[in-house]
């Protein structure tokens, strides 16, 4: 397991900009309307084995009423699924009333070799059917393990920025920056972050999630 994030630490120093990642011109918080946004995730944001308030959409929505949002973020997250489950349950596990979609979904894919082909195809119809909702989306990248060469690799990563550029989604371009390969932020599995490395992915994309708002505004 912890070859298998190295291998991710090493291809997001090789092929991504560092933490800060999108360069955001984020507005100042505001109260305003209510802003529904849900987290449509794997285990990684669903809180695998933490309390449901350090949770990523608990502590995202804490963070974001911290700034003055009025706002409610639905961990819509599922231990173990892929990208075609998540296309499966997409209409029923994102509800009409939704105004943004954070998409963190394909770190299982990836973990269980599936074909890359298969896994855009279904990451990019989730996409699809939710900006032709009208709703506003954020896609949360993941990188390959480099273990399954760079065939797959090659064919994995661009999946996240090319589909966020051809819908107009925004794009964190790797879930777990700052967070894969420390000890002190990762559960003993070396996998899933803790409390406090959800804190980490939270800080690091705010600004971003800032931006989403403002998108549906």
């Amino acid at each position: 397991m912890r070859l298998f994030l190295y291998l991710i630490v090493t291809a997001a120093t090789a092929f991504l900009p560092s933490a800060a990642f999108a360069q955001s011109g984020a507005p100042a918080a505001g109260g305003g309307e209510a802003v529904e946004i849900v987290v449509l995730g794997d285990s990684l944001s669903a809180g695998y084995l933490l309390p449901p308030n350090e949770a990523f959409p608990s502590q995202l929505e804490q963070a974001l009423r911290e700034k003055g949002y009025n706002i409610s973020v639905m961990n819509a997250g599922v231990s173990g699924d892929t990208s075609s489950g998540g296309l499966s349950r997409l209409d029923w596990s994102v509800p009409p009333t939704a105004d943004a979609v954070i998409v963190e979904l394909g770190a299982n894919d990836a973990l269980r070799g599936i074909d890359p082909v298969a896994t855009r195809a279904n990451l990019e119809a989730i996409v699809a059917r939710l900006t032709s909702r009208g709703v506003k989306v954020l896609v949360a990248g993941m990188l390959a393990p480099r273990n399954l060469g760079e065939e797959y690799a090659s064919g994995f990563d661009p999946i996240f920025p090319e589909i966020a550029a051809a819908h107009g989604a925004l794009l964190y371009p790797f879930f777990l920056d700052g967070v894969a390969m420390d000890p002190k932020l990762n559960l003993a599995d070396g996998m899933h972050p803790t409390g406090e490395g959800v804190s980490v992915i939270v800080a690091r994309m705010l600004p971003l999630v800032e931006e989403l708002i403002a998108r549906t505004r």
